[in-house]
């Protein structure tokens, strides 16, 4: 099964996801409690804004401009004082701040869509989407974190928002990322799917679950399975990673080798759970499936598991 032999890409897989196209040098060694001052008082700073999930753009002829000038964003009331310094891009520093108006109130020629519209229909460049991804995920760590774990004393944000810092009790917290395992499971040639409730109608996908403390990822990759679709795994092999940006999480995306045909699910978390041959996905692939069947969009690590092993397995 060529999934388990090793075979270094000219392309990390990685690179092809939504959300991972992040050029910017996030400067991690060199950030100060002053990063974000200094961010703020650079001429060429571009400033990102976003509130209720959801991201400001501007209309820019026939797209959309995801960046704003520190005059634009003061004018509109961004709270730039809260904001995050992403890093420094070719054109200057870039940083994300919650935005203070309410979406209906937005001058015409500025939407706020919600990030996985943004990433679902590419209104953006990789590039501005993986900037969304930092941005978005540090902003939801800032906000949810504003007191401290240890004394429950309020933190300020240091490095640019990059850590907490408690006065009360000395304690300094930084960013989490939550793990998040993906797979797709295959058994010569068939591949197991799941669908949620929550899915749009007629997709299914690969299953998932969170990484819990003290387990590897194959392992989690292994339990996973086992627990939603009462398939055992034999081999487990890593493919790709996608940041995802709802809240923190990285989805590490893995293949896994079955060695049992029969399902069994609770029909509580998946509301089917099915094996799949491959021609059946490269119809579902294509948007051909005659019962309207599909899997999750370009951008997401489900559709590249999928795709690896229907059009190259």
């Amino acid at each position: 099964m060529s999934f388990f032999l090793f075979s270094a890409p000219e392309r990390e897989p990685s690179q092809f996801v939504g959300f991972a196209g992040n050029r910017i040098d996030r400067q991690s060694e060199n950030r100060t409690d002053e990063a974000l001052e200094v961010a703020l008082a650079d001429p060429r700073l571009r400033i990102m804004q976003t509130r209720g999930g959801r991201l400001y753009l501007k209309l820019n002829g026939s797209g959309f401009d995801p960046y704003f000038a520190p005059a634009e964003a003061r004018d509109m009331g961004a709270k730039l004082d809260d904001g995050v310094l992403l890093g420094l891009s070719e054109a200057g520093p870039v940083i994300m701040a919650p935005g203070a108006i309410e979406p209906d109130d937005l001058p015409e020629r500025i939407k706020a869509i919600d990030h996985r519209s943004v990433y679902v229909q590419g209104l953006i460049g990789p590039d501005m989407l993986g900037e969304l991804a930092q941005g978005a995920a540090l902003l939801a760590w800032n906000r949810n974190h504003r007191f401290c774990g240890r004394c429950g004393a309020e933190t300020q944000a240091r490095i640019g928002g990059y850590k907490r810092s408690c006065a009360a009790c000395g304690a300094e917290h930084f960013p989490r990322t939550d793990p998040v395992a993906i797979m797709l499971t295959v058994r010569q040639d068939m591949c197991l799917l799941g669908r949620s409730p929550h899915f749009a109608p007629g997709m299914y996908s690969c299953l998932a679950g969170f990484i819990e403390p003290g387990e590897t990822i194959e392992n989690a990759v292994r339990r996973e399975t086992l627990e939603e679709s009462g398939i055992r795994l034999g081999r487990v092999a890593y493919h790709a990673s996608q940041p995802w940006p709802f809240p923190h999480s990285l989805m590490i995306g893995c293949f896994g080798e079955a060695l049992n045909d029969d399902i069994a699910f609770d029909g509580k978390e998946l509301e089917d759970c099915r094996w799949f041959g491959r021609d059946e996905v490269l119809t579902m692939i294509a948007g051909a499936h005659p019962n309207g069947l599909g899997v999750p969009p370009d951008g997401a690590i489900a559709n590249h598991l999928i795709r690896a092993w229907a059009e190259h397995g």
